[in-house]
């Protein structure tokens, strides 16, 4: 997925370089991404046509949507084994299976006898933290699920006002997105160890965001343009909230981007300053 997501972004690079400085703008910049994502998956599309030997089994493998709407699959066998002769692909129509028998799954009304179902359920996301923590977090005015029944709010995505000494690792309202899950995990440990450090070595007790820096915040996230995985005119998914209206979406990164918010926390870090946090 990454390496897929690398080759659009150097599409897109090549595709700006032959503009001149004045016609570059958000639009141009949306534009030169549209038409590097429909150039990469009218490739991945043809791989199917090129491997599979079936038209219509390849014609219902092709991904008809943006790449980071969803992840394509590139594994080297995957397409390989629909040539196989008990390999064979039921199109669901977008509607999933209806129902589970003794002997097999049915579909569209009929029945398919099998032998063993390997369930492929991926991962939960997007479902309240609590179902996945397993508990509630009850700060000096009421409960986290309460504090963020709007949408996440913190600072640096680590503090949240009110909630002093819950120090968050995670990637949203940081880096976010960048995939490499444990560069986001490493460096937000390391601002938290030299935030505990400053509180310790003062003989602070306790340690939230100031309200201004986490307001401050969470408005510097929502004046971005937001991310280009998962749109509206994407299939559902979790990337699109399963094409629900999400709202106002507070789950962004910096809107500079990863590298640029690693700069940055790098230099909030070592200023030794601390600004927005209220030690006590």
């Amino acid at each position: 997925m990454q390496d897929g997501w690398t080759d659009i972004a150097r599409r897109i690079r090549a595709r700006i370089a032959l503009l001149p400085p004045e016609d570059l703008s958000p639009a141009t910049m949306l534009a030169a991404y549209e038409e590097s994502d429909f150039e990469k998956m009218e490739e991945i599309r043809a791989r199917a046509d090129a491997i599979v030997r079936d038209p219509g089994t390849a014609r219902n493998l092709k991904a008809w949507y943006r790449q980071l709407c969803k992840r394509p699959c590139f594994h080297d066998e995957y397409l390989q084994a629909f040539n196989s002769p008990n390999t064979h692909l039921v199109d669901t129509d977008g509607k999933g299976v209806e129902q589970i028998t003794a002997t097999g799954v049915v579909v569209a009304g009929r029945e398919y006898e099998l032998d063993c179902i390997i369930y492929a359920s991926g991962f939960e996301v997007g479902t309240p933290y609590t179902r996945r923590a397993g508990f509630e977090v009850t700060g000096r005015a009421g409960t986290l699920s309460e504090y963020w029944a709007d949408g996440m709010r913190t600072l640096h995505g680590i503090h949240a006002r009110g909630f002093p000494n819950l120090l968050f690792v995670q990637p949203t309202q940081g880096a976010n997105l960048i995939s490499n899950v444990p560069h986001n995990i490493v460096d937000s440990a390391r601002t938290i160890a030299l935030t505990v450090k400053h509180a310790v070595d003062l003989g602070f007790c306790t340690v939230e965001p100031s309200q201004d820096a986490e307001d401050a915040w969470v408005t510097l996230l929502l004046s971005g343009p937001g991310t280009m995985i998962g749109g509206p005119d994407c299939t559902p998914g979790y990337y699109n909230n399963e094409g629900q209206d999400s709202g106002a979406f507070l789950g962004r990164g910096y809107p500079y981007g990863p590298s640029a918010y690693f700069a940055y926390i790098d230099k909030w870090r070592a200023s030794g300053t601390f600004d927005g946090l209220e030690f006590r």
